[in-house]
Order: structure tokens, then sequence, then C-alpha cells
């Protein structure tokens, strides 16, 4: 009996497709590193750097299609640990490590 291949979703997806399932918030960051790899590609007649774009793009327009409130939180928590340095976004439901610890303390301790 032979394997039959999965098709991994957006593999071969277009430009538009991509674009086309991403968050508002990151639109300009496509059109920019898209603008890049084909300026980057007309100039030296390779289509590598084009291909490392589109092929990380997938990902992310994948990663956003299968849920997009999923992705966009991880967005937040992101760029809030990449402005203040710190890991807990305010108003999110994770709990500190060092609570989550002592949580884990009390309920062993009481058995």
């Amino acid at each position: 009996m032979a394997a039959t291949a999965t098709k991994v979703p957006f593999s071969d997806a277009s430009p538009a497709e991509i674009r086309e399932v991403l968050l508002p918030e990151e639109l300009p960051q496509f059109e920019q590193d898209y603008a890049e790899a084909l300026r980057q590609a007309r100039e030296e007649y390779r289509l590598d750097k084009l291909e490392v774009c589109l092929r990380s793009w997938r990902r992310i327009a994948w990663m956003t299609a299968s849920d997009p409130k999923a992705h966009r939180l991880m967005l937040q928590r992101a760029q809030y640990t990449l402005s203040t340095g710190g890991d807990i976004l305010p108003g999110s439901r994770l709990v500190p490590q060092e609570e989550m610890e002592e949580r884990l303390r009390a309920r062993l301790a009481a058995g």
C-alpha cells in the first residue's frame, strides 16, 4: 500500500492568495518584503530570494488562515515582548511562571 502525499496548505499559494489571508497589520511588511524580493530578482536575475520570501509568507498565511485570532494574539504578545521585555501581555490569561510553580507546590502539598 503506497502512502499518499498530503499537500501542505498554502505550499504553492500565489502572492495574491497570501495577501488575501494576512491580517491587516501584516500587509505592510508582506508588501515591503515582496517588493524587495522582486527588486533583487530583477537586478540579480535570480529567483532564490523571491522563493525564500514566498516560502516564509506562505507559512504565515497558513498560520493566519488556520486561526486568525490566535495568530493575532501571538503577534500582540511578540510585539509586547519586543517593546517592553516583558513576557506577559497585560490582560492575558497567562500566569507568570513563578506563580504557576507556587500553585503547583501548594496543590502537591495539599495532597
